[in-house]
């Protein structure tokens, strides 16, 4: 054997040697710590599956069975429950704490409490719920929020909570409306060069939307977009 091997050979039992002293040294330390790992994976998968899907399941049916009292608007049931199978938006809210049946409920409970005329509970409840970057209930949800902080004077959140209804739904339905009622504040604080850029990004962006189609008049004609008139308005033209 070389002298070159015979060092590498001595190198690594050498280094064999150490490893096997470290292990033996600390090796209640290294027990621990492997058991530690163990019991976090374990418990994570116990809270998943044993704790929070559960919860998640339940609290999704509770939710399902208030759509009734929504549909039939009957807030104080859909808020405060029948007494029977229903507990209510209010206490799914409350009891249900980080799931999505939760999240959905202060939504429900938002737009119940606005549909009262409880306009500062509905902001109280809006302002919990946590858009999830759905383009249909989230955006209605961030309109309704804004429409109550225009009920309740608090202008300049409402007009940037109606342009973010506008981005998140991204379509040529509630984008548009969303626009022109944040347009329509800043005319009312006499912004109008920034309710103009409102107003042509909703004839830009959202071509197709019924404010930004040509109208039909009764005698055949055809008449300007809706929103040319609002254009027109802040425009000076």
């Amino acid at each position: 054997m070389t002298q070159q091997k015979q060092t590498q050979s001595l190198d690594v039992n050498d280094a064999l040697s150490q490893s096997e002293a470290f292990i033996i040294k600390y090796k209640k330390a290294v027990i621990a710590g492997a058991v530690a790992i163990v019991v976090i994976v374990g418990g994570f998968f116990a809270l998943k599956y044993g704790y929070f899907e559960p919860r998640e399941e339940k609290a999704q049916s509770l939710l399902t069975a208030g759509q009734q009292y929504l549909m039939q608007g009957d807030y104080e049931k859909a808020l405060k429950g029948d007494g029977k199978t229903f507990p209510g938006y209010v206490k799914i809210a409350g009891e249900y704490s980080f799931t999505d049946a939760a999240n959905a409920a202060k939504m429900y409970a938002g737009l119940c409490y606005a549909k009262s005329g409880k306009t500062k509970e509905a902001i109280k409840y809006l302002e919990d719920f946590s858009p999830r970057g759905d383009q249909s209930l989230s955006p209605q949800a961030v309109f309704a929020l804004a429409n109550c902080y225009a009920s309740d004077n608090q202008t300049d959140k409402a007009i940037e909570t109606f342009k973010k209804a506008a981005d998140l739904a991204d379509n040529p339905i509630l984008s548009p409306i969303s626009l022109l009622e944040a347009g329509k504040l800043l005319e009312s604080q006499k912004k109008n060069e920034e309710a103009l850029k409102l107003y042509t990004r909703i004839r830009d962006e959202y071509p197709t939307s019924a404010m930004s189609a040509p109208q039909p008049a009764q005698n055949g004609a055809i008449m300007s977009p809706d929103i040319d008139r609002y254009i027109e308005r802040v425009s000076g033209k």
